[in-house]
C-alpha cells in the first residue's frame, strides 16, 4: 500500500486515513463500516485536518456521513482534538484516556506556539514539532462513556474488540481488532517506522502490548503513526524496546546520568527510524522505573532534552 495522504482501504468497509510523514503530530486515523454503521478511530490534531479528513471519508464512503461511533485509542491531541466535528457520535474511550485527555487542552498548545519564538532552542524545536497545527477554536469533545480492561461492541454486523493495554505511550492506550477480518487498529502502540515514546511506561507494559498484538491473527495494522504495517513491524518494535531495556539496565548501574545514556546507546540497527530524540523519554522512563520513581516524566524537561539532541543529529 502506498504511503500518502488521504483514505486507503485495508479490508472490506475498512479504512485507513494516513498523514505522512508521521513525525509529531501527523497522526493515522480509521473508518470501520458495515452498511450503515460507522465507527471512526480517532481524530486529528487541529479542525482543519479533522475536516478535510471527515470530506474524504464521506465523498469516498456514503454511510461516513454519519458516524455513530469515536473510538479515542488515547489521549494526546492529535488523536483527539477534532472530536467536536462529529456530532452526534457516541465518543468511547477506556477510562484511563477519558482521565488524562484535559490535562494538556488545546488552549494550552495554543499558547505554546505563540510563545515559542522566544524560548531559544526549545521554542525552535516546538516550532518543529507543532507549528503546522491550528490549535484555536478547539472545544475538546470528552468521551461520553468510557471502559476499563476490554470491551466489545458491534458495527453492524461486525465484532469490534477494544483491549486497553496502557499505560504505555500513555496512561489508557487501547488496541481496536476486528478478528472477523483480522485488522488492528493500534493507535500509538506502534509507531510504524518512528521511535516511539513512553511517556507513561513502564516500557515492559509496552513490551507486554507487543506481545498481545502479536497472539492475535492479524494481517494487517494500522498504526497511530506511520505506514500501514504487519506484525513483522511489531516485532522489531517489541526487539527495540527490549534491547532498550537491557542496555539501560547496564548503562544505569555504571551511573550514567540519563542523558549520558542515551548518548551511549549503539541504535545502529534503528538508524532509519525517525524522531531518534524520542529515545532519552524512554531511557528517562527506564530509570524511573528502575529507581522507584512513579511520578510522570517532566513533559518540559523531555522537551529541553529532546531539542538538544535533535540539534546533535
Amino acid at each position: 500500500m502506498s504511503y500518502t495522504t488521504g483514505l486507503h482501504e485495508v479490508g472490506d468497509g475498512l479504512y485507513a486515513y494516513l498523514q505522512p510523514d508521521g513525525s509529531w503530530g501527523w497522526s493515522n486515523a480509521g473508518l470501520i463500516t458495515d452498511g450503515e454503521c460507522t465507527l471512526l478511530v480517532d481524530t486529528l490534531y487541529d479542525l482543519h485536518l479533522t475536516d478535510q479528513m471527515l470530506k474524504q471519508m464521506r465523498d469516498a464512503v456514503p454511510a461516513a456521513a454519519t458516524i455513530d461511533t469515536l473510538v479515542n485509542t488515547h489521549a494526546n491531541g492529535d488523536h483527539c482534538y477534532g472530536n467536536q466535528l462529529v456530532q452526534g457520535a457516541r465518543i468511547l474511550a477506556s477510562e484511563r484516556t477519558a482521565q488524562e485527555m484535559p490535562e494538556l487542552p488545546p488552549a494550552a498548545m495554543a499558547a505554546l506556539v505563540e510563545q515559542a519564538p522566544n524560548m531559544g532552542e526549545l521554542g525552535e524545536f516546538f516550532l518543529r514539532c507543532f507549528g503546522a497545527f491550528d490549535f484555536t477554536g478547539i472545544d475538546l469533545a470528552m468521551p461520553d462513556e468510557t471502559f476499563s480492561g476490554e470491551m466489545t461492541i458491534r458495527v453492524g454486523d461486525r465484532r469490534v474488540d477494544l483491549f486497553e493495554v496502557g499505560p504505555a505511550h500513555t496512561r489508557g492506550d487501547t488496541l481496536i481488532h476486528l478478528p472477523g477480518e483480522r485488522v488492528l487498529f493500534s493507535g500509538d502502540i506502534l509507531f510504524s517506522g518512528a521511535h516511539p515514546i513512553a511517556w507513561a511506561g513502564p516500557v515492559s507494559n509496552w513490551i507486554a502490548a507487543c506481545d498481545r498484538i502479536l497472539a492475535l491473527d492479524v494481517d494487517v495494522i494500522v498504526p497511530g503513526h506511520g505506514p500501514v504495517a504487519g506484525p513483522d513491524a511489531v516485532h522489531e518494535e517489541r526487539a527495540y524496546f527490549q534491547y532498550l531495556y537491557a542496555e539501560t539496565r547496564t548503562l544505569h548501574a555504571r551511573g550514567m546520568d540519563v542523558m549520558q545514556a542515551t548518548r551511549a546507546l549503539n541504535m545502529d540497527r534503528w538508524a532509519g527510524w525517525g524522531e531518534r530524540e524520542r529515545l532519552i523519554v524512554n531511557v528517562a522512563n527506564i530509570y524511573g522505573e528502575l529507581n522507584g520513581d512513579t511520578e510522570p516524566i517532566n513533559a518540559l524537561t523531555a522537551f529541553q532534552q529532546m531539542a538538544e539532541l535533535a540539534r546533535e543529529g
